[in-house]
């Protein structure tokens, strides 16, 4: 589930290995490239962190942000 703290939705995904973290981002990659919507996020081996906010609406949370985070939720 996606929190929503500092401004901010947050996720934290897990997965079996850095290869399947890494193929998770590919896709989200793809669909943030298709909504011109790009994330925060960080990856450690196996554990991917996303954090999404609009930059040009003053860094907070607003529907593209939660749109995305439907799209990246429907690719698991």
């Amino acid at each position: 589930m996606w929190e929503e703290k500092e401004n901010k939705l947050y996720k934290r995904f897990e997965f079996k290995n850095f290869s399947e973290a890494f193929g998770f981002m590919t896709r989200v990659a793809i669909e943030a490239e298709k909504m011109n919507h790009h994330p925060l996020w960080t990856n450690v081996w196996n554990r991917v962190e996303i954090w999404l906010s609009t930059h040009d609406a003053g860094d907070v949370v607003t529907y593209k942000d939660r749109q995305l985070a439907e799209s990246i939720d429907q690719l698991l």
